[in-house]
């Protein structure tokens, strides 16, 4: 084969392998986020539980401000795994897009790599900010004896919330961003600073991720952290939104039935 033959075929492959390395990435987040919840420590996806393991609470002992730090890390790493799992497959567009900008480059895979880091951080910042907020709704219920009683608010609300997003122009913005990779890439990419504007690329595109999709990923609060079923379709709607021809679509049917949702919960906690 020839150097030419090489080159025209190298693309192809690289494009191949590309798509292999994230099918390959997102099949293991899946699979042991499966076997994590078919096994004793499903409790732990949920981090409520967290502290019943003995040597976690040791843990929390030894560092200074545990209790606040560790769970805040432990589930840090849940959610990129859910991340990974969920959000990871939607950035495909984008990658293949970075992927032929930097082609001809020796450190092509490093940049890669790097675009890729930057999106799991913007979610992880995301990730970090929502347990906080879980962690005060949990620390309000705890002193609150109605708010116990009466917790079905909290997931009618996250509802409610979610759905009402879905009509928001934010969202719509978001979205678009989402939906046109090169244009995406092409507005930060000049190959000055190769490894600080891959990382900016990435995180950049995950922050206009969670800018659309933020609400959505609320509702793993409602129905379970670990349950796999939501979070196969809540990752299908997403991924729908985000790179089908007519996933904008999507945005307003979802929230109507999110509003439903939660219109139904209150009925049925309200009248009953």
């Amino acid at each position: 084969m020839s150097l030419n033959e090489t080159r025209a075929g190298a693309p192809g492959s690289d494009r191949r392998f590309l798509l292999v390395l994230i099918a390959g990435l997102a099949a293991m987040a899946w699979a042991t986020l499966a076997l994590w919840s078919a096994s004793p420590y499903a409790r732990y996806l949920d981090h409520g539980g967290w502290l019943d393991a003995a040597w976690l609470e040791a843990i929390c002992r030894a560092v200074p401000q545990g209790n606040l730090v560790v769970p805040a890390l432990v589930y840090a790493g849940a959610w990129l795994l859910m991340i990974v799992a969920m959000m990871l497959p939607t950035t495909v567009p984008l990658l293949r897009v970075f992927q032929r900008v930097t082609a001809t480059r020796a450190d092509a895979p490093a940049l890669f790599a790097l675009v890729v880091l930057g999106y799991a951080a913007a979610w992880a910042a995301f990730g970090l900010v929502a347990h906080a907020a879980d962690s005060l709704v949990h620390i309000a219920a705890g002193n609150f004896g109605w708010l116990t009683l009466h917790g079905w608010v909290v997931g009618a609300a996250v509802l409610a919330i979610a759905g009402a997003f879905q009509f928001s122009s934010l969202k719509y913005r978001c979205l678009e961003r989402c939906r046109t990779p090169f244009g995406f890439v092409n507005a930060r990419w000049r190959g000055l600073r190769p490894s600080r504007e891959a990382l900016r690329i990435g995180f950049d595109h995950g922050l206009f991720c969670v800018g659309c999709c933020w609400a959505l990923m609320l509702v793993m609060f409602v129905v379970g952290m670990g349950n796999l079923g939501w979070m196969l379709v809540l990752a299908a709607l997403m991924a729908a939104e985000k790179n089908l021809p007519s996933g904008r679509r999507f945005a307003a049917p979802v929230g109507v039935a999110l509003i439903a949702w939660s219109g139904a919960l209150i009925t049925a906690n309200v009248i009953y």
